[in-house]
């Protein structure tokens, strides 16, 4: 049976557990492990009171970026449902690394958040924000309740913000990445370290972004990029 989960995106639905234990003559408590071990790699996604549907390798997303890199107006271009969870914030203080990328002092009190972006209920990346908690000490809340970074920082006050870099780099997934972008063992994530800046062209974000390869296409806007001074 094809079923269509969303703009691009198949899935096929696996007969029932009673019927897939028939078949390969073993009890259903090991159709279920085996279900949930291939859930956990991201090629099943169960669904109460719907079955169990395997998940087909959808054409990648593209996604653009350049000056103003916006996740949810990427998505919404192409008529996908984008949506953000907050996975995890803390206060932290930053390092010589951080003060540097967001031109703050060694020390200084910093939001971190932990956030996931999920296209057509499927996880595409999942990222690591700094803010300086002094001039944004609402943004986490802003984010947990919008999901959206532009309309949390929009409720401080920052009306618009450009892309001041980007370096892509490459590796290989980590459990983590596994655990929460539900993806196979081998996958290679793209990863996307950036920063963010105002009107004024002061740092606002700095901002590490992991994507499943093989389910984003990133486009570079060449005219549009700057370097940081």
């Amino acid at each position: 049976m094809r079923i269509q989960v969303g703009e691009g995106i198949f899935s096929d639905k696996l007969p029932a557990e009673h019927d897939l234990a028939a078949r390969f003559g073993v009890n259903r408590q090991t159709v279920r492990r085996a279900i949930a071990a291939l859930a956990d790699e991201g090629l099943l996604r169960p669904e109460r009171g719907r079955g169990t549907f395997i998940n087909a390798q959808p054409d990648p997303v593209a996604y653009a970026i350049g000056t103003r890199t916006r996740f949810s107006e990427n998505m919404l271009a192409q008529g996908l449902e984008p949506s953000g969870r907050l996975i995890r914030a803390d206060n932290v203080r930053a390092d010589a690394i951080m003060a540097d990328k967001l031109s703050c002092r060694v020390g200084a009190p910093l939001h971190k958040l932990q956030t996931l972006s999920v296209v057509e209920s499927m996880p595409i990346s999942r990222s690591t924000s700094y803010f300086s908690a002094e001039r944004f000490p609402a943004v986490v809340e802003g984010y947990a309740e919008t999901g959206s970074i532009t309309q949390a920082l929009r409720r401080e006050g920052v009306v618009d913000y450009r892309r001041l870099e980007t370096a892509i780099t490459a590796e290989r997934v980590t459990q983590h990445d596994i655990e929460l972008l539900r993806c196979a063992a081998d996958a290679i994530v793209l990863i996307s370290n950036a920063i963010d800046v105002d009107a004024a062209g002061y740092p606002i974000q700095a901002i590490r972004t992991r994507f499943i390869a093989d389910r984003m296409e990133l486009r570079i806007n060449h005219a549009g990029l700057a370097s940081k001074p």
